[in-house]
Formats: C-alpha cells, sequence, structure tokens
C-alpha cells in the first residue's frame, strides 16, 4: 500500500529516520515495522509560532515497495529536418520553448546576444577586475538570461500558466538537485545552475536544434502583417514563426519593435533599493530564538508587503545567505542585484525593497508616455553611478541613516566586491517613492522589533524587476494581435516574472506553434 499523508515535526526530529518512521507509524495507526519505505513529497518551514517546526508531506509504502512512474521522460525527437521556429533570447523562457517544440517536432534555432555559460563567466570576472560592463555579456545577458548568475529561485505563485511542477522536472533532469521537487521554496543556487543550462543547450543541440551566441537582433522582418523572420548580425533569418523572449532588460528590443511599429503597452512595475542585513540577525527574528537557526534549520528568508498612500511596498528576490552583485547592462549605469549559492552560507541576507511604479507615478515623476517608465530606470540608474564615483561603486546608506534623513560617515561591511561608498540616498531618491519605501521599512520594523538597525544596510538601486512595458497578444493564440506569427513571450513581453513562470510561459507559447 502507497499513501501520502502530512506530519509536523520539530527540526530535530525531521532529520531523525527512526523519530519519523515512528511519528508516520502512529499517524497511520500501524507498527513500526510495516513502514518499509518513506520518500519526501514536500517539504517547508513553519515559523509563525515560537517553536519552528517542519511541515512534511511524505509518500509511504507500508507492507511492501508500489513501483511509481517516473517524474519526468523525455518526449524529445529528431528534428533536425522540422520546421524552424526562430527564438530571439536564450532564458528560461527561450530554453523551454526550444525543448517543448523539439517534443512536437519542431527545430528551434536560438538567436541570443549574449555568451554561453562558460565564456559568460569570464566576463563577469573581467566586469569584476576592470569595472566595466560588456553590454552583451554580463548579469543580465546570456545563456540561461539573468537567472543563471543571480541565484536561480524556482518559487512561483503563478497558477494561470498551469502546472510548475513540470518545469521543475525538466530542471532535475538536467541536473538540478532533487530537492527542488520537494521544498516549498525550490532554490538552485548560482554555483549549480549554469551547469543546468550547458545541459539544456547539449538537449536542444543534440536533437537537432541550434542556439547561435554571439547574435543581438537589431531588425523584424514583416510583410502584410505577417512576420517573416529577423535579423541579426546583419543577417536574415526566415521562418513563420518567431518567439520573442527576450529579457526585461532588452530595451533596445522594445524600440526597435517601436521602430517597427509594432503596438507596445506600458505597464507598472518597481524600484527601489537592495536591503542588506547581517544573517544571524534575520535567523534570530525569524525563528524567534537568541541562538538563531542552531543546527538543523535554513538559513531564514522574510517576505512582507504592505499598502502606503495607494501604492505597494513589499521584498522581492529574498537572498538568504547571500551576496549582492552588480546588474547593469549598460556603462555609466548602476544596478543591483541579489544572489546566493545552493548552499547559502554567506553571513548576509539581502533582498530588493521595492514600490509599485504605474502611469499616476509617472506622470508625477515627469516621465509620461509610452518610454516614460524605461526612461526613468535609464535616468535613476544614471543618478545612481554618479552618486557611487563611477567603477561599479554602489551608493549606500544606513538603514537607520535613511528612515532619520541623516547622511553617513562610516558603513558596516558589505558583501557586495565592487565596493560601497556612503551617500545620502534619501536626498537624492524620488521623494514620492523614498517616502513610500520609509513608511513600507517602517511598519515592517514595528511587526519584527530588531529589523530596524544601524547594522543593516541600503544599497542602490534596484530597477531591474520587471518591465515597464508589455507586448501585447492574443489571450487564445498566443500571437501579437498586429502581426501574425509573432509570439511575444516571457518576462521581457510582460507576461511573466521569474525563472518558473518564464519557463511555463515559454512552453505554453511553443505549444500553441501550428
Amino acid at each position: 500500500m502507497y499513501k501520502e499523508i502530512d506530519i509536523r515535526l520539530t527540526p530535530g526530529e525531521a532529520r531523525d529516520e527512526e523519530t519519523v518512521r515512528q511519528v508516520i507509524a502512529g499517524a497511520l495507526n500501524i507498527r513500526p515495522e510495516r513502514v518499509v519505505h518513506v520518500s519526501l513529497a514536500r517539504k517547508s518551514v513553519d515559523a509563525r509560532q515560537r517553536q519552528v517546526m517542519i511541515q512534511l508531506r511524505v509518500g509511504v509504502h507500508v507492507d511492501v515497495i508500489e513501483t511509481r512512474a517516473p517524474l519526468f521522460v523525455p518526449a524529445y525527437r529528431e528534428v533536425t529536418r522540422g520546421k524552424p521556429v526562430i527564438i530571439v533570447g536564450a532564458g528560461p523562457a527561450g530554453l523551454f520553448a526550444a525543448l517543448r517544440l523539439i517534443e512536437r517536432g519542431f527545430r528551434p534555432v536560438v538567436l541570443e546576444r549574449g555568451k554561453r555559460v562558460e565564456e559568460r563567466r569570464l566576463d563577469l570576472q573581467r566586469l569584476y577586475r576592470t569595472g566595466q560592463v560588456d553590454e552583451d555579456s554580463n548579469y543580465g545577458f546570456g545563456e540561461g538570461g539573468a537567472g543563471t548568475f543571480s541565484d536561480g529561485k524556482l518559487f512561483t505563485r503563478s497558477g494561470k500558466r498551469g502546472d510548475s511542477r513540470r518545469v521543475l522536472e525538466i530542471l532535475a533532469h538536467h541536473g538540478a538537485p532533487a530537492t527542488i521537487l520537494t521544498d516549498a521554496h525550490p532554490h538552485v543556487g548560482t554555483d549549480l545552475l549554469p551547469r543546468v543550462m550547458v545541459n539544456i543547450r547539449h538537449t536542444i543541440e543534440r536533437h537537432g536544434g541550434e542556439i547561435l551566441f554571439g547574435h543581438r537582433v537589431t531588425g523584424l522582418l514583416t510583410r502584410e502583417r505577417r512576420v517573416e523572420g529577423v535579423v541579426a548580425n546583419g543577417r536574415e533569418f526566415l521562418s513563420g514563426r518567431v518567439i520573442l523572449a527576450t529579457g526585461h532588460s532588452a530595451r533596445d528590443v522594445y524600440r526597435m519593435l517601436h521602430r517597427h511599429a509594432i503596438p507596445l503597452l506600458p505597464k507598472a512595475f518597481a524600484v527601489g533599493l537592495r536591503l542588506e542585513h547581517p544573517q544571524e540577525l534575520i535567523d534570530r527574528l525569524q525563528y524567534h530564538h537568541a541562538g538563531g537557526r542552531g543546527d538543523f534549520l535554513p538559513a531564514a528568508e522574510y517576505n512582507f508587503a504592505v499598502q502606503v498612500d495607494g501604492g505597494s511596498v513589499y521584498s522581492f528576490c529574498m537572498c538568504p545567505g547571500g551576496v549582492v552583485v552588480p546588474a547593469c547592462t549598460s556603462p555609466g549605469q548602476q544596478v543591483v542585484n541579489g544572489m546566493s549559492s545552493s548552499s547559502r552560507n554567506t553571513p548576509w541576507a539581502n533582498a530588493a525593497i521595492v514600490t509599485r511604479v504605474g502611469e499616476a507615478e509617472l506622470e508625477t515623476l515627469r516621465h509620461p508616455g509610452l518610454f516614460g517608465g524605461m526612461e526613468f530606470q535609464e535616468r535613476l540608474e544614471e543618478e545612481a553611478w554618479r552618486r557611487g564615483g563611477g567603477n561599479l561603486l554602489a551608493p549606500a546608506q544606513r538603514l537607520t541613516r535613511f528612515l532619520e534623513g541623516k547622511s553617513d560617515t562610516g558603513l558596516p561591511r558589505a558583501s557586495y566586491k565592487p565596493g560601497v561608498t556612503p551617500s545620502p540616498i534619501h536626498e537624492w531618491f524620488p521623494p514620492l517613492l523614498r517616502d513610500r519605501l520609509r513608511e513600507g521599512l517602517s511598519r515592517f520594523g514595528r511587526k519584527a522589533r530588531g529589523f530596524i538597525t544601524g547594522e543593516a544596510l541600503l544599497l542602490g538601486v534596484e530597477t531591474h524587476t520587471s518591465s515597464p512595458l508589455r507586448v501585447p497578444r492574443d489571450a487564445t493564440r498566443l500571437t501579437h494581435p498586429s502581426v501574425e506569427g509573432l509570439y511575444p513571450c516571457g518576462e521581457g513581453a510582460g507576461h511573466a516574472g521569474g525563472i518558473v513562470s518564464a519557463a511555463m510561459d515559454g512552453e505554453n507559447v511553443a505549444s500553441a506553434i501550428d
């Protein structure tokens, strides 16, 4: 007999196999020796009460081990002679679209402006060494997209695109740790995800697909309201089907589409600052214990969201045991992001603290119009570069000083490798957004005593959270309503947010192609 049940244990109990077996036997009202095998289906940490508990969903085999169906059976076909489909961008949306197309017998031709993981890693090392960003190979652009070298968090609340389980199974099939299939907040880590991206590349190429790196798409070929292909590196790539899966940092793509009179729509997005605390402080707060997480608990996370004067303030992309990294994609701009390895073992915890920016805010900020949001992002990034003094230095301010409206002279140690420099962020950050962030942080601090501390550091700026524009598409056929055969997809098109939802969107678009 096989049965799935839910059990709750203390962290110490959850680590002891015999205790787990005894608890399962008690829940099923059977002798412990009848429990012959236990498999983990889901695991989460419940820290809402003073006694932290581990919530487990386990698959229990009673008396005999029942054969279970494999999680994911690849159905990839040889597609060398299949109909070509052009995919612009090798992020999660583009790569998962390519895999799905191979399952359906189409031949994906992926055009990626950046480089392979192996070369991209060298460019990131050069970025730290010289302070100069390669516009086509950085934390945002290259094989796997922005997620490859910035954490690999796989949690999503998006249910409207389908079951996210399939995406996790495909990632595990390509080398991601099996724990992503059971953890409530699955995470690969920036040390492991690049290898997974390489394995996906090999799958695509082995079955007849093609990935061309160093190919920046600069033009769209259309005729009589139908797409015929794209232009990249001065060469025409022809196909009556084009999946546009560029990320939200590819601002040149929006301008290219506008030049071709492809209708775009403005959409709300978020900007803010990256907040870094000592991890042990977050552990103490979240686990309600002076000793922090102890021997059995993972590095603690937090999240919050509040409404302030009609606008939301919330934490985003929380990285326990992580570091802050430079995420700019153009020279003369300063952008920060967070990441963590699979072990999540640094002394720091960081998260973006952002606030919504929509049409009303852009009017107040004097950036109206279709490209107002994008232009506002660019101006804020340029100001942060200037305030940081260039060379990737991040303007930074203690959290307490930001809330008090006072300048800093010295700063606590930070994880950001290029370095930080004291800056009165409260003076130059847009007042409308600054005041919202202040109020939101203050409210959260009242809920979590100790969160507001001089040990916490704000770094500027966090602007690459989501797209400020949407490339519209038909809700059923998933094509652009004005250009037949053009399939807007993923984060850059404004239809997804995060690795998993972008991957799911890529699969859905690939499934809609005929």
